[in-house]
């Protein structure tokens, strides 16, 4: 089922996820449904929190996605990043390489705008999967920069935190147009 995603100015997108244990029936249908939603909105990853539910699990699919690669390695050995696809997240933790990388980056909760993100090159993963089995891996690249965006969502951090002053100015008259739209879409919810 597809579900709508929240935008900037809903208070959901600022909390912090609640660490999920034990793996439910409602948890798998949550992340069925938020692969459903991230593929109808033509993303490559959603947190929780965009949905509007403040849980630590985020899905990703980077294998649209040709021009912007992906390393992946577990045991230090390379993966193929596409056979490792759909990824699910649940109660991650990120370890983050010393290099830096800076590149455009956008978000399913800030429709049309995007700017460029200065974060680690490289990843190390810790993580449940759906199975509730343990999932450890490094990564790189686009994967990388998805996954550390999406775990920014499920700590109540935007991408629009990680911008620079000059970005973040020039986008202004956006935001403050977006967080005036949700907040008046979410006053009339509440008098309905």
């Amino acid at each position: 089922m597809i579900l709508p995603i929240v935008r900037y100015g809903h208070p959901a997108l600022r909390q912090r996820g609640a660490s999920i244990d034990p793996i439910t029936t409602d948890h798998r249908r949550l992340v069925a449904d938020m692969f459903d939603t991230m593929y109808a909105a033509h993303g490559i990853g959603l947190a929780a929190q965009q949905v509007g539910q403040a849980l630590r699990v985020t899905v990703l699919d980077v294998r649209g996605v040709e021009d912007r690669p992906s390393t992946l390695h577990i045991d230090g050995k390379p993966v193929d990043v596409p056979a490792f696809m759909p990824l699910v997240l649940i109660n991650p933790e990120l370890s983050f390489g010393r290099e830096k990388v800076t590149g455009p980056e956008g978000c399913l909760s800030f429709p049309e705008m995007y700017a460029d993100i200065t974060r680690p090159e490289s990843i190390e993963v810790s993580a449940l999967g759906l199975d509730g089995r343990p999932l450890v891996f490094r990564c790189g690249g686009l994967l990388s920069k998805a996954i550390q965006h999406e775990v920014d969502h499920l700590n109540g951090i935007l991408f629009i935190d990680r911008m620079e002053k000059e970005s973040k100015a020039a986008l202004k008259g956006e935001l403050d147009q977006l967080m005036a739209e949700t907040k008046a879409a979410l006053e009339a919810k509440d008098q309905r």
